[in-house]
């Protein structure tokens, strides 16, 4: 596996772990911290792997952060709509 790979799933895994633990602010600044380490990873999977599988894990990635998604494309919404 190479080294991207790895990476994504270490990733996956942190962030696994960190949505079972307790937290005040319902995990949302966890979120921004995988958020930030993740676009990284996925570019240097996309770079090493192509795009597919960028995208692939790109998906699952925002399977783990699906909220944060959801209230990007609610925002996206409202700022089209007007």
């Amino acid at each position: 596996m190479t080294l991207s790979l790895t990476l994504a799933a270490l990733w996956a895994l942190v962030a696994n772990l960190l949505a079972m633990t307790p937290s005040k602010d319902h995990h949302w600044r966890n979120a921004y911290v995988l958020i930030a380490i993740g676009i990284p990873i996925v570019g240097f999977v996309t770079w090493q792997h192509g795009p597919w599988i960028g995208m692939l894990i790109m998906a699952a990635g925002m399977s783990i952060l699906r909220w944060p998604v959801i209230y990007l494309g609610r925002w996206i919404k409202r700022k089209t709509l007007r």
